[in-house]
């Protein structure tokens, strides 16, 4: 499973690398390159592929990653279908490279978290007193 991951990890960085400097570059053309809102997309994309690359702070990229996977799925399949086929292996990488660092996102994925009262006004002003 970890070759898998570091595989995946590789091909998702190599991938949103290409993509975030083509935001800036311009080395491929399409229809929403000329807009200003992408900017800072591939801007994400770039930041998170080079976290990638280095295997540092992967969960951060991971989680500036997922509303852009959610977009770019959804783009391929509602109004690109000829292009869900990349969009679809892109999420898959996204999800192994997820699975491989799955402890880190344990706490959001807790059904009930148990959380503690919260503190009285006179308990407030004791703890104020005190300090």
């Amino acid at each position: 499973m970890k070759i898998l991951t570091n595989i995946s990890r590789f091909l998702l960085a190599l991938i949103l690398t290409v993509l975030g400097l083509n935001g800036f570059l311009h080395f491929i053309q399409g229809a929403m390159s000329i807009s200003n809102y992408l900017l800072v997309i591939f801007a994400l994309q770039l930041i998170s592929g080079v976290l990638l690359f280095v295997n540092r702070y992967v969960p951060l990229a991971l989680t500036i990653l997922s509303p852009i996977m959610m977009n770019v799925l959804l783009y391929g399949a509602l109004m690109n279908p000829a292009g869900f086929g990349f969009a679809f292996f892109v999420a898959i990488l996204w999800v192994v490279v997820l699975l491989g660092v799955r402890s880190a996102f344990a706490g959001i994925c807790e059904v009930r978290v148990e959380t503690q009262p919260a503190p009285s006004r006179v308990h407030r002003a004791r703890l104020a007193f005190a300090t």
